[in-house]
């Protein structure tokens, strides 16, 4: 018990140090010297309470899926699949944002490099970050970061202790409740940064690939997700706090020696705030201190990009080798599957965003905005079964660039209904699919009842006959077990048949080649529950067996029952993957496989997208 609780320790100072990025460092100082100690909390609390959510709800997730230790991996596979583009972009941003606000807020305010140099200095320090994230990810990876963190981490609280030790006066005024310089920045306009603030960081998690791996490898361990992420979500509550306080500090203490520079909006940001008092007054404190809140920066942004690598090798690396894109196929799975050309991308962002004089905001209106409804859909995908459908993906996009725009447009114009209605406007979307998808499935769960109900109305009995379609939950098993036409146990459909002669080969065991058949026919019958309504005088697509593959593990005989079991296991944009099990009349395994299938036009076989009446009856089955 002892030990699990260490372990937890140890990934909650993991969980904290990761999410301690370019947003957690230098916008606790932003936001600090917009609205002072009100504002540190404001950032400060749904930031903790959104690590420590996630942490509760994927251990709920973890608990209530089948498979052991590995339940939360298999439960991911499923669930990540409509977001792949979404989280991997999730991803490009915040470690774009971390690597820009780390050289414009450090590095830059240093000058340690000027005139024609300058763009040289910036290239070599972006590359030496991002080289040390690749290198530390590469060295260590998610089994052993708890491990490297916890080194780090004890690097990180020396560097604390050595800067609180070191202030002058050790215990300072008290802190302002609002800022002491931006008067402009109280009122209404508070209430524009709140909101889009506590909605954005509440569900922020849910689309980092740093912490569902991290999630997953603690169940793995066998390890509280909901206690780590406690630790995780208080550990990082006391960073905030700390840098927060540390900015209010400078602006009471010695406001003076510093100054605030206006962005290309014309507004006043101080995100450099320390890093500048401590630059000015690098040999009055005798040059500790500054070295001490220069590592804690450093630190802090280190254990992001090695996170967000090792995130990202998982990531790829997986989807690399489940794709079937042809495209895909042609490139090397070794630069695909890897981090690096990311990091590049990420280098190239940095050095754009610093070129045209961006500041940090620039990069948070996505986690406002674009990404809120992603990560709400995500979050009604785990807990709401209503939420089932495919994702829409050109909708979710549309309505994500929309929400943007608007709140872009009022952060520019200082307009706080907008920028309440930028992060509101996606919630309300995924409330709306969420909310229709129910109404559909009311619907159609209740339209066989009202035919049926309408059949027995005297006028109608008389014009017409009851027509009665089929659905999953008429296909229930009897007494014995061996329905008609099949069964559904789960996601899994059962149709079980008894071997004859027929079946058999000259020494008496069921012939090889009928398995191949018994799992044809069950296919059929599958297909024939799921779209009742499929014609092959009037369809426009066909579905054919792009491969098959079977395992022969025993062998039956001559009037053996034979069992089989048959699911949808995977789909993506093209091919869609079925799952089989056989089984003998002891119900032990006979063999097991998967076939693809692909959907080709009924007029001239041409290639097709999974037709859209395929993912509406397959997706209840996976």
């Amino acid at each position: 018990m002892n030990f699990r609780w260490l372990n937890a320790l140890l990934w909650g100072n993991s969980v904290a140090l990761s999410w301690m990025w370019g947003l957690g460092l230098f916008f606790s100082v932003q936001i600090t010297f917009m609205f002072g100690l009100q504002g540190l909390l404001l950032f400060a609390i749904p930031n903790a309470l959104g690590l420590m959510l996630f942490g509760f709800l994927t251990h709920r997730v973890a608990e209530s899926h089948s498979g052991g230790q590995e339940s939360l991996a298999i439960f991911f596979d499923k669930f990540s699949r409509p977001f792949r583009l979404i989280l991997y972009i999730y991803q490009i941003v915040a470690l774009a944002l971390t690597v820009f606000a780390l050289v414009n807020y450090l590095f830059v305010p240093l000058k340690l490099a000027t005139g024609p140099l300058l763009g040289l200095y910036l290239c070599l320090i972006v590359f030496v970050i991002l080289a040390a994230g690749c290198l530390f990810g590469e060295e260590f990876g998610i089994q052993k970061i708890k491990l490297s963190h916890a080194m780090l981490g004890g690097l990180l609280l020396a560097c604390v202790a050595t800067i609180l030790i070191g202030l002058d006066p050790l215990v300072p005024q008290p802190f302002a409740w609002t800022s002491p310089f931006q008067d402009e920045w109280r009122g209404a306009r508070f209430f524009g940064y709140a909101i889009p603030l506590v909605i954005g960081l509440l569900v922020g998690p849910w689309l980092d690939l740093q912490h569902w791996q991290r999630a997953i490898q603690i169940h793995r361990e066998k390890s509280s997700i909901r206690a780590s992420y406690f630790f995780g979500g208080s550990i990082f509550f006391l960073m905030l706090l700390f840098h927060g306080c540390l900015a209010l500090w400078v602006m009471t203490e010695h406001g003076g020696q510093f100054a605030a520079t206006a962005g290309l909006d014309g507004f006043k940001y101080a995100h450099d705030l320390v890093t500048q008092y401590f630059h000015t007054n690098y040999k009055t404190l005798g040059g500790l201190m500054p070295l001490a809140y220069f590592s804690f920066l450093a630190i802090c942004a280190l254990t992001t990009l090695d996170s967000g690598y090792i995130a990202l090798k998982w990531f790829l690396g997986k989807n690399v080798e489940k794709s079937e894109n042809m495209l895909i196929s042609l490139i090397p799975k070794q630069i695909i599957g890897s981090p690096i050309p990311t990091f590049l991308l990420v280098g190239l962002i940095t050095l754009g965003s610093l070129l045209a004089g961006l500041e940090l905001e620039y990069f948070m209106v996505f986690y406002a905005s674009f990404f809120v409804g992603y990560a709400a859909l995500a979050i009604a995908r785990c807990f709401v079964p209503n939420s089932q459908q495919p994702l829409p993906q050109i909708r979710m996009f549309s309505m994500a660039s929309m929400s943007l725009a608007i709140f872009a447009f009022g952060y520019l114009k200082s307009d706080t209904a907008l920028l309440i209605l930028g992060s509101i406007l996606p919630l309300a979307y995924v409330m709306w699919l969420v909310f229709n998808a129910d109404l559909l499935r009311v619907v159609t769960e209740r339209a066989g009842e009202v035919i049926e109900a309408a059949a027995e109305i005297p006028a109608i009995k008389a014009i017409a006959k009851t027509v009665h379609v089929a659905t999953a939950s008429d296909v229930v098993a009897p007494q014995d077990h061996h329905a008609l036409g099949g069964h559904f146990e789960g996601k899994w459909f059962v149709y079980s048949m008894i071997a004859t002669y027929q079946d058999t080969n000259s020494v008496g065991n069921v012939y090889f080649g009928m398995y191949g058949l018994f799992v044809g026919k069950t296919r059929e019958l599958f297909f024939n529950v799921a779209m009742p309504d499929f014609d092959l005088k009037t369809t426009k697509f066909y579905i054919l067996t792009r491969s098959y593959e079977h395992k022969f593990v025993r062998e039956s005989r001559e009037f053996d029952t034979i069992t089989v079991k048959i699911k949808v296991a995977d789909f993506n944009r093209k091919f869609c993957t079925l799952e089989h099990q056989i089984f003998g009349s002891d119900n032990e395994l006979l063999g097991k496989g998967k076939q693809s299938l692909l959907f080709v036009s009924s007029k001239d076989y041409s290639l097709l997208d999974i037709p859209p009446e395929v993912y509406t009856a397959f997706i209840k089955y996976t």
